[in-house]
C-alpha cells in the first residue's frame, strides 16, 4: 500500500524528462569541447580515423 502516489510521483518526472527541451548554451557546449580536445593523450598514443572511415592506430 502507498504505492499509488509514488508511482505518480515517478510518472509525472519521467513525462516532464521527457517532453522539456531545455534551451541549450551553444557556446558552453563549446567551450566544453574545445577545452576536452586540448587535454589527455599526446597526438602519438590517439587512434585517428582516415578518409574511408577506418581507425588507424596513431603509432607508426
Amino acid at each position: 500500500m502507498g504505492r499509488g502516489r509514488a508511482k505518480a510521483k515517478q510518472t509525472k518526472v519521467a513525462r516532464e524528462l521527457k517532453y522539456f527541451s531545455p534551451d541549450t548554451d551553444l557556446s558552453a557546449l563549446e567551450r566544453e569541447l574545445h577545452t576536452q580536445s586540448h587535454t589527455g593523450d599526446t597526438a602519438d598514443e590517439r587512434d585517428w580515423e582516415d578518409d574511408d572511415g577506418q581507425w588507424v592506430s596513431g603509432r607508426r
